[in-house]
């Protein structure tokens, strides 16, 4: 599956930004500061990114939990 492959639901960062794609989500991570993206929360949604984009299926569901779950984690979800 390609990098532009879309979730099925937005992940919303705070009230304005959503991230609509894989690439997104990825975008947004290597954003982050260094020591930030080394986080295990933020880990494990790089692996489960990359896992969606080599597989698809049901990986691309985990992608958005793992996303959400490291951005409620950060307190950066709105």
């Amino acid at each position: 599956m390609p990098w532009s492959t879309a979730f099925d639901d937005p992940v919303r960062v705070g009230n304005k930004r959503k991230l609509l794609t894989l690439q997104d989500a990825a975008d947004y991570i290597m954003q982050l500061p260094d020591d930030a993206q080394h986080e295990a929360h933020w880990q494990t949604a790089i692996e489960t990114l990359i896992n969606a984009a080599e597989t698809g299926g049901g990986w691309v569901m985990f992608a958005r939990i793992a996303m959400l779950r490291a951005l409620n984690t950060d307190g950066r979800s709105g």
